[in-house]
């Protein structure tokens, strides 16, 4: 598979980098995707409560100030259809700490894309640092898309929510020590 190649409707598609006035576009599109996967995983009060203005919140903070070495990666048609955000963590590592895809637009290569973005731009920007991401155990379509798209589970555990509820989730990860050219997605 051609990492750049995404389904016919999302053809104009392309992949920029996010700046601070991308803050409120994000946090809509994260609120959507999170209200979508995790319907059935998270409180229905949070998810119909202050979802989005926490992620507003959370986004606005991050663009502002953000964290040295760590990327937002939009991919953008007439609209956002998706983004990635990735950071380095004090133990060496490249956490892949947000990928969604705007509901109604999964299954079309667009996270394909922007997986297969993500870890070039972190072999590059990051060299020899391994990537990982959480992904909550109850999001099976995320678990099989990680499994698809070459990342290794390397742990169990369970996430606490400062809303006080605790789900389980794994951690999957691209070693470094695996060539930039074969863990990504378009190698798989």
């Amino acid at each position: 598979m051609d990492v750049n190649r995404v389904g016919r409707e999302n053809s104009a598609m392309e992949i920029t980098t996010g700046v601070a006035t991308d803050a409120d576009a994000v946090a809509e599109l994260h609120t959507a995707s999170w209200r979508r996967a995790y319907v059935t995983l998270f409180p229905v009060q949070y998810l119909d409560g202050p979802l989005l203005a926490e992620r507003q919140q959370v986004w606005q903070a991050r663009l502002a100030e953000p964290v040295p070495g760590a990327a937002l990666f939009l991919a953008m048609a007439s609209v956002l259809l998706g983004f990635v955000y990735l950071e380095p963590q004090p133990d060496g590592r490249v956490l892949l700490n947000n990928l969604h895809a705007r509901p109604g637009d999964t299954g079309r290569g667009l996270g394909r894309r922007l997986l297969g973005h993500a870890l070039a731009w972190s072999a590059t920007a990051h060299p020899g640092q391994d990537v990982y991401l959480q992904v909550l155990q109850g999001n099976t379509r995320a678990v099989a898309f990680y499994e698809r798209h070459g990342g290794r589970r390397t742990a169990t555990r369970i996430c606490r929510f400062d809303q006080g509820f605790e789900l389980p989730e794994f951690e999957y990860t691209w070693p470094a020590s695996v060539p930039a050219s074969t863990r990504s997605p378009a190698h798989r």
